[in-house]
C-alpha cells in the first residue's frame, strides 16, 4: 500500500472517528432537558422569528423525524409552540414561547463555551486551515452518494472475470470501506 493511500485511509478513519464522538459527546449534554440541537433550534427561532419546520430542518442539517422528535420536547418542555398555517395545513411553523427566551437567556455562554472547548486552542493558522479543510470536504460531499453509487453500479455490470486484479490489501491498523 502506498504512503499516500495509507495516509488517506488514517485520515478517514481520523475523521469519521471525531464525527463519532463529537455526535457521542455533544448528545450527553442537556440544557434544561433539551439537547444541544434543540437548542440551536430555539436560536434560531429567536434570532430570526418564526420558522417553518422544513426549512429549520434544511438549515440545521436535521431530518424531518429528528427535527419533529425535538420540537416534541421542546413543546413538552414549554419552550416553543407549534402551528400549522391556515393556507397549508401542511406546513407547520414553530416559535418560541417567552419561558424558551428566557432559558437561552439563562444559558447564553454554553454555546460559546462549546465552541471554545472544541476550538479555543487552536492558532489562527490552524483554524485558517481547519476552514479551508472543512470548507473543501464539505464541497467533496455535493454528489459523493451518486459517485460512489455509479462505482458500484459499474461493478455490478463488469464480469468478474473481467475485472482487474486488486492490489493485495496490506495490514492496516484503519477500517477502510
Amino acid at each position: 500500500m502506498s504512503i499516500e493511500r495509507f495516509q488517506l485511509e488514517e485520515i478517514d478513519w481520523l475523521f469519521r472517528r471525531m464525527v463519532r464522538k463529537f455526535i457521542k459527546e455533544r448528545d450527553k449534554v442537556t440544557v434544561e432537558g433539551i439537547t444541544l440541537p434543540g437548542i440551536l433550534i430555539l436560536q434560531k427561532v429567536m434570532r430570526d422569528g418564526e420558522q417553518k419546520l422544513g426549512d429549520l430542518a434544511e438549515e440545521l442539517d436535521l431530518t424531518s423525524g429528528a427535527i419533529t422528535a425535538l420540537c416534541d420536547k421542546l413543546e413538552k418542555k414549554g419552550f416553543a409552540l407549534r402551528r400549522r398555517l391556515e393556507t397549508d395545513r401542511r406546513t407547520v411553523m414553530l416559535d418560541i414561547t417567552s419561558e424558551g427566551r428566557s432559558m437561552l437567556i439563562r444559558n447564553r455562554d454554553v454555546g460559546q463555551n462549546s465552541i471554545s472547548l472544541l476550538f479555543g486552542s487552536f492558532s489562527q493558522q490552524e483554524l485558517d486551515a481547519q476552514k479551508a479543510a472543512f470548507t473543501q470536504i464539505t464541497s467533496n460531499l455535493e454528489g459523493y452518494a451518486d459517485n460512489i453509487m455509479n462505482l458500484v453500479k459499474q461493478n455490478a455490470e463488469q464480469p468478474s472475470s473481467n475485472k482487474p486484479a486488486r492490489e493485495v490489501p496490506t495490514k492496516s491498523n484503519f477500517l477502510s470501506y
